[in-house]
């Protein structure tokens, strides 16, 4: 702690901020058990589950491109819960979002080369809108808040 800065004035001024002191953190409730990374999350595990067979294991190029897009909607969405700035939550919020599009695109090829079959597509399809979706509402609640 600073010299001069009292411990009750930092809580105060966080919780005037709307963050609750709790455990280890200012954010109140842990990232983890939010929908929007839950759904993250279910993305980035079904990603990395068609990145495990056999015929896209080989094609190195679109399987590290999609893991790390779907990897990029989850990790940025934790980064920009942890951020105490708006626009630092904002830009990374805006980061998982624009990542659920590249993972949604990149769908089309993997259905194009028969990577995947058009059920599976469309299931990857819903768990990226439903994971945008989600993340969209994060930045307009922050866009409420400015």
């Amino acid at each position: 702690m600073p010299l001069g800065v009292k411990p009750q004035r930092t809580a105060l001024r966080f919780r005037s901020l709307g963050f609750r002191i709790k455990g280890l953190g200012f954010m109140g409730e842990p990232f983890e058990n939010t929908e929007a990374w839950k759904s993250a999350r279910a993305l980035t595990n079904a990603v990395y589950s068609h990145c495990r067979r056999e015929q896209l294991s080989g094609d190195f190029g679109l399987r590290d491109q999609l893991q790390r897009a779907a990897v990029s909607v989850m990790n940025n969405r934790a980064e920009g819960w942890a951020s105490l700035h708006l626009l630092e939550k904002r830009q990374a919020y805006n980061i998982a979002r624009r990542s659920c599009g590249e993972v949604r695109s990149m769908t089309n090829v993997l259905v194009d080369n028969q990577y995947v079959t058009p059920t599976e597509q469309a299931a990857l399809l819903a768990l990226c809108l439903h994971a945008g979706k989600l993340i969209t509402g994060l930045i307009r609640s922050l866009d409420a808040r400015a």
